[in-house]
């Protein structure tokens, strides 16, 4: 990839789900997962329709500087997997921290870490790190790959103490069973120290329509979890002393 052009599905200009305060958040095209609950499977694959340079995200995103001041918020990247491009990610941070901008990384983590992902952490202030399930044959069946390379990359912001939110979709029978969130919750415990917050985010069907107008077959035949159970998982992680919201 090139590190002056960037392949984007969209922006979003006052996310607020996102990271903390107002935030312009970056869609990025490609991802190396194909999970069964995607809401986002237009986000797969590359498509030169979304290539904008650096220099004109740059100066779009420094138009909401003073909604960043005054919210606490600023810049996103998300996908899709922002970090399919990490060195177009390395310079837009790295320009936007000239200006003392918040940049939020949202990813899923399947990645080799090299030098130029270590730059994007570096510039990072914070990393929304997607767990997918923490059962590798589980992980396997619902994104088709393993989560080996999310450990590791876990463990590398854990090295480095990177500030992290962890974001943990609840897709019934795959990660809503009791037993499966103490797993969880001893699995995070080791990194407590990194750790400011859990999302939980419930399943929805709302991808469902775009999987067929993309001539998908859609994989999953769960209906969403109810507030008993999200109740029941949040008290888990409150009572294991996680700050803890769902969205």
């Amino acid at each position: 990839m090139q590190k002056n052009i960037g392949y984007i599905h969209s922006i979003e200009t006052g996310g607020t789900v996102d990271g903390p305060g107002i935030r312009y958040v970056i869609f990025f095209q490609m991802c190396p997962f194909r999970c069964k609950f995607c809401h986002n499977p237009d986000t797969w694959y590359k498509n030169p329709m979304g290539i904008r340079t650096l220099d004109n995200v740059v100066s779009d995103i420094l138009k909401y500087k003073n909604f960043f001041n005054f919210s606490g918020g600023g810049i996103t990247v998300s996908g899709g997997e922002p970090l399919l491009q990490s060195e177009f990610v390395f310079e837009l941070f790295k320009k936007l921290k000239k200006d003392n901008i918040h940049c939020a990384l949202d990813t899923c983590g399947y990645v080799d870490i090299n030098d130029t992902i270590k730059g994007v952490i570096q510039n990072t202030d914070l990393v929304l790190l997607d767990i997918k399930h923490i059962n590798t044959q589980i992980h396997k069946e619902l994104t088709g790959k393993d989560n080996n390379k999310v450990t590791e990359f876990l463990n590398y912001l854990s090295n480095v103490n990177k500030k992290v939110w962890i974001r943990q979709v609840l897709v019934p029978t795959y990660t809503t069973d009791i037993v499966y969130i103490e797993g969880l919750i001893k699995f995070l415990d080791k990194y407590r120290g990194i750790i400011e917050k859990v999302e939980l985010l419930p399943y929805h069907t709302m991808g469902k329509e775009k999987w067929e107008k993309l001539g998908l077959k859609y994989q999953l035949d769960v209906e969403p979890p109810n507030n008993q159970v999200l109740q029941e998982i949040k008290d888990k992680f409150i009572n294991s002393g996680y700050d803890v919201l769902i969205n």
